[in-house]
């Protein structure tokens, strides 16, 4: 099938026509949609520079553990957990716990609520709050503790059966 050159004369026209009526929109259309390209591959850039400077803290951190120098450590897991990095605050809260970094509750349960705000998966933050009812546990507060276990129960968390023997003992 061909069309005949008066249809794409025609054709023409309209394209002709319809650049010329909407000549700024369109220029302005193409430079929003190429700076939004550009802002979510700087953004993207950043995000991984954060990440992997965040990661090189956390080895440093673990260095100066192994280094028996435990108040350098503490304090760079403390700005991790404060940075609030999905995946190193984790690791960081639980070398701090581990090792016994920091002996006031207070400070500890803090560090879990930013840990916690910090992550959006339902089983990550499930996870963390587990961790956080076994550690209220372990330090003398059961009654919280097993408060937690039994909200992560009434929202039928995946850890529900780990959660019941917890519970049963």
């Amino acid at each position: 099938m061909q069309e005949n050159p008066e249809n794409k004369k025609e054709t023409k026209n309209f394209l002709e026509d319809f650049y010329m009526l909407h000549k700024n929109k369109i220029f302005v259309f193409i430079t929003i949609l190429l700076a939004a390209v550009i802002a979510v591959i700087l953004l993207s850039e950043f995000k991984e520079k954060k990440n992997i400077k965040t990661g090189q803290k956390y080895i440093q951190a673990g260095i100066y553990l192994s280094s028996n120098q435990k108040e350098g450590a503490k304090k760079i897991y403390e700005e991790i957990i404060l940075s609030k990095n999905k995946f190193y605050s984790i690791l960081a809260l639980n070398t701090i716990i581990e090792k016994n970094l920091v002996l006031d509750k207070n400070k500890i349960i803090e560090y879990f609520d930013i840990v916690e705000k910090s992550n959006a998966a339902k089983k990550t933050n499930d996870l963390i709050i587990f961790k956080k009812a076994l550690y209220l546990i372990k330090n003398s507060d059961e009654e919280e503790g097993k408060d937690l276990l039994k909200n992560l129960i009434d929202q039928n968390s995946s850890l529900k059966p780990i959660i019941n023997e917890v519970l049963e003992k």
